[in-house]
């Protein structure tokens, strides 16, 4: 199979990722690039779940939800990152059928995963600030793994119904696809069906996807801010605000990057790459440190551990 095309999307073994377009000489400098992100995300999101695990003071729900979304963060960067970075060195650059199909698939499911998961966490800070002496009660342990659980439903569902009417597309026109790793639009550029029924199935997935998750944001954080601003002491004000100043600041880089994204006109393929850089790998790399460097369990916590090691490895000295 060559350029030519294909007359239907079954007679397709593989596509081409043509990545990013710049000379050769530039390809070592985005794989350091993407291998220094990686990285980043690597550490700061398995950091973040084996604090939240080992410290007893952060079995809360806040943390884990936070928990759970490294763990979302750390998985579809995985998905994309390592073949991105191996397409650096490649001269094909080929992703086969299935492997096209399961990357698009497990990004998809997790990452509307995380837009229902920010929307579970702001619920659990309105529920904290706005009713605090029902926070226990109604924040359950149960209630909480039932959120948890819902987000990775629907995750899967959007996902399957995603995958499927894309992958049931005619790819004629090509088997190159103008980016660094299998998305929805690149794809539909390379088929000859008739997309209006794809197009409005997509429609509609965004809309019960990206509109409840916002509202119940917004409405969340309106409240939020009602009942902060009645707080007379100032250090009150800001104690309530600290708590939520590293979810607004993840949901703000999310949904920016996201929104940013589907607004550029599909004839700017490279200015969409770049914005999808912003929420496959900026994202996971900047939550663990937004939640982090801005919140003052987390920085004890991990002190806590670096301490412990510190005193292991110099007890190992001075045995030695």
């Amino acid at each position: 199979m060559g350029d030519r095309g294909t007359d239907n999307h079954s007679e397709v073994t593989d596509f081409i990722l043509v990545g990013f377009r710049v000379r050769s000489e530039l390809h070592i400098l985005l794989f350091l690039i993407f291998l220094l992100v990686y990285a980043m995300i690597l550490l700061g999101n398995v950091g973040m779940m084996t604090i939240i695990m080992t410290d007893p003071r952060l079995n809360t729900p806040m943390y884990f939800f936070l928990g759970n979304l490294s763990f979302i963060d750390l998985f579809y960067s995985s998905v994309i990152a390592p073949k991105a970075m191996i397409n650096f060195w490649s001269e094909s650059k080929s992703i086969s059928f299935a492997g096209c199909v399961t990357q698009l698939f497990l990004f998809a499911l997790f990452i509307v995963a995380e837009g229902f998961l920010l929307a579970a966490m702001a619920y659990d800070r309105f529920i904290a600030i706005c009713n605090p002496l029902l926070y226990s009660v109604q924040m359950s342990a149960r209630l909480c793994t039932q959120l948890v659980a819902g987000s990775y439903l629907c995750g899967c569902i959007s996902s399957v119904l995603q995958t499927s009417i894309t992958f049931t597309l005619s790819f004629c026109a090509s088997r190159a696809i103008d980016h660094f790793y299998c998305d929805d639009r690149p794809l539909q550029r390379l088929s000859c069906s008739d997309l209006y029924f794809h197009n409005m199935v997509t429609f509609f997935l965004c809309s019960i996807i990206i509109l409840p998750t916002i509202i119940v944001i917004i409405v969340s954080y309106m409240y939020i801010v009602s009942t902060v601003l009645k707080i007379r002491s100032t250090e009150g004000r800001k104690k309530a605000f600290s708590t939520c100043s590293s979810h607004l600041g993840v949901v703000s880089v999310l949904y920016g990057a996201v929104i940013f994204m589907y607004f550029i006109p599909d004839r700017f393929p490279e200015l969409s790459k770049v914005a999808s850089l912003c929420y496959t790998l900026v994202t996971p790399m900047l939550n663990p440190l937004i939640y982090s460097l801005r919140n003052k369990d987390v920085k004890e916590a991990l002190r806590k551990i670096l301490g412990k090691k510190i005193l292991l490895f110099n007890s190992i000295l001075t045995v030695t």
